[in-house]
């Protein structure tokens, strides 16, 4: 077997045991995405870099560094400790969930920003206009639950006031302002919004080259837009009713025993299987140009 299909062979495996060890909150191998995504970049030079030659491991880069960072504990870490809930300060936090979102996308934010780039060109009408209607579940998903959200806590606020006939401030009632939470939801659907656009974005050009498997990984990489979503929105204080929506939220499908994590399984394998056609998808030969020289060809 050639060098090259096998590194990617070898890189979906870990990339299966990673998804594997998030579904049963017990990793398999603490580096397992590690491994993966750094042979995935082995696999990008065996079979061929794509002009500029640069492009995929700058985009891979920042993916591997947040592998790193993001390694789970070793076995046996962190099963005791004390756990602070609350502090002294108990003004409301505006960016709690945009600092949730950016922490989760920051890598998949870059990486698609270097290859939109790299690839950068027009796309045809009609590939737009199929992008803009697939970003349109995304915006209205966002836009709904942020509004769910706002309603909800405008009825708590109403419900203190008729309790307490008082104005109600920061240190009464359930402690979150309408004036405090519309900012917050805002910037906390910023990042998973711009991930969606940007993926949508690349996915257009990508197929625009035929690219069309590099296009699915980036169309499947704009769906990680939906847990981060959630994710982000229950960063932001809000009445426990507003939860109703959340289609994508870590219980959205029950955790079990055996399974703890299955939403968040199924983030990882979204994410790693966007990365793997992405990058299979771009190396090699230029699917787009001619196979034989213009100038040879007369």
């Amino acid at each position: 077997m050639r060098r090259a299909p096998l590194l990617l062979i070898l890189a979906a495996v870990c990339a299966v045991a990673h998804v594997v060890g998030v579904l049963v909150a017990a990793p398999l191998w603490r580096g397992a995405e590690v491994l993966s995504l750094a042979l995935l970049l082995a696999y990008a030079v065996a079979a061929g870099l794509p002009a500029p030659r640069w492009a995929v491991p700058v985009a891979l880069a920042p993916l591997l560094v947040d592998a790193v960072r993001t390694m789970p504990a070793g076995a046996g870490a962190g099963d005791a400790g004390w756990v602070v809930y609350g502090s002294g300060d108990s003004a409301f936090d505006r960016t709690a969930g945009f600092d949730a979102a950016f922490a989760g996308s920051w890598a998949a934010l870059v990486a698609v920003a270097v290859l939109l780039v790299a690839f950068r060109g027009r796309g045809r009408r009609r590939r737009l206009i199929a992008a803009a209607v697939a970003a349109a579940p995304v915006v209205g998903y966002a836009a709904v639950r942020a509004a769910d959200i706002g309603v909800a806590v405008a009825a708590s606020n109403r419900v203190v006031e008729t309790r307490t006939r008082t104005t109600l401030t920061r240190g009464e009632g359930p402690g979150y302002d309408h004036v405090d939470v519309v900012p917050a939801l805002v910037l906390a659907v910023l990042p998973p919004l711009a991930l969606a656009l940007a993926a949508l974005a690349l996915a257009v050009l990508l197929a625009g080259r035929g690219r069309r498997l590099a296009a699915t990984g980036a169309a499947l990489l704009a769906v990680l837009a939906l847990p981060l979503l959630d994710a982000a929105l229950a960063a932001v204080p809000h009445p426990f009713e507003a939860d109703g929506t959340a289609l994508f939220a870590w219980y959205a499908i029950p955790p079990t025993s055996a399974m703890p994590q299955p939403v968040a399984a199924l983030t990882a394998a979204a994410e790693l299987a966007a990365y793997l056609l992405l990058v299979a998808g771009v190396t090699g030969a230029d699917r787009a140009a001619p196979a034989v020289p213009a100038a040879a060809a007369r």
